[in-house]
């Protein structure tokens, strides 16, 4: 199990080093009115903002920091985000990076990987398709593997998002998280334990966490659906899924109509530009599956930012 000791500390390298690079996103707290929400407040934890543009950039640089980097480089499956941020780690220490994304990547993000210097290689359908092919050239060339969301060091990066929130607006009622492999959910879960609830969010054509505790372990899922590109992964992470039976009591599913509603929203009203994977917690409480009470501070991550823009129009 991740420790909540373990995540003070990788915050102080972070301080420390590399403070540049990961940034202390604003944390906004707004009347619940004020989003169309029957609560005392809304707190808005702006992570689209991060290195990378998502909370992905935390994890990888943590798991790079934690280990010998050989000659080789690094390398990293993804639907974009986690190479992205895995990427953008490998440029700020000067090592090599391969990524490889399924099919079902979004243009805007293999744009962003190769801007970055990684080497891009697309292959197979899915999230899945993309780590076996990974997983094969990590044994031929010895690269560092970063895992998108199954790494210790990767779950502890993520909790420091959850540390800082409470070192920026103390400890909310409900913290409202997008889960796909569970990289982010593991991470905040680990730090706010029962201090704060924990809602896991996922799109019906996407249910890991959901699917998992329906057959009492992680089990592969068929995905799809507007947010697949980042949160595509077939089966829940190990980690996670020890994380969120020990601290996460509610995994919700969202309609994909409802998701696409809340992402307009967000930048039809408040100007925020943010994929789908980020909208979730906004849908949870516009299409009431998730019911605060009158007087509760809720949480909401806004995860990432990594869109075409035309997208929004």
């Amino acid at each position: 199990m991740i420790t909540r000791y373990q995540i003070e500390s990788c915050q102080d390298r972070f301080k420390k080093d590399y403070s540049h690079f990961i940034r202390q996103t604003p944390l906004w707290k707004l009347p619940g009115k004020a989003l169309g929400v029957n609560c005392g407040q809304v707190w808005l934890k702006l992570e689209h903002l991060q290195t990378g543009g998502s909370f992905k950039a935390r994890g990888m640089l943590n798991r790079l920091l934690s280990n010998p980097i050989p000659a080789s480089g690094v390398i990293v499956a993804s639907g974009g985000n986690a190479g992205i941020a895995t990427a953008a780690a490998a440029s700020e220490l000067g090592v090599r990076c391969e990524v490889f994304v399924p099919a079902m990547s979004s243009p805007a993000k293999r744009a962003r990987l190769a801007a970055l210097g990684a080497h891009v290689v697309v292959t197979g359908a899915a999230y899945a398709d993309a780590l076996q092919a990974c997983l094969e050239r990590q044994r031929e060339t010895g690269a560092l593997l970063t895992h998108a969301y199954d790494q210790p060091e990767v779950l502890v990066g993520a909790g420091t998002l959850a540390l800082e929130i409470e070192q920026q607006g103390g400890l909310p009622d409900a913290v409202l998280v997008s889960v796909g492999g569970g990289g982010l959910i593991g991470g905040v879960a680990s730090w706010f334990q029962e201090c704060s609830r924990v809602v896991a969010l996922e799109p019906e054509l996407a249910p890991t966490l959901y699917s998992a505790r329906e057959a009492g372990q992680p089990v592969d899922v068929a995905v799809s659906g507007i947010a697949a590109d980042s949160l595509g992964a077939r089966r829940l992470g190990t980690l996670a899924w020890e994380a969120t039976q020990a601290h996460v009591r509610d995994a919700l599913l969202l309609t994909d109509e409802s998701i696409r509603a809340a992402q307009l929203w967000l930048w039809k009203e408040l100007k925020l530009a943010v994929e789908p994977a980020a909208a979730l917690p906004l849908a949870a409480l516009h299409g009431g599956r998730y019911l605060p009470r009158a007087d509760e501070q809720v949480c909401l991550i806004i995860c990432g930012a990594n869109l075409d823009p035309a997208s929004l129009n």
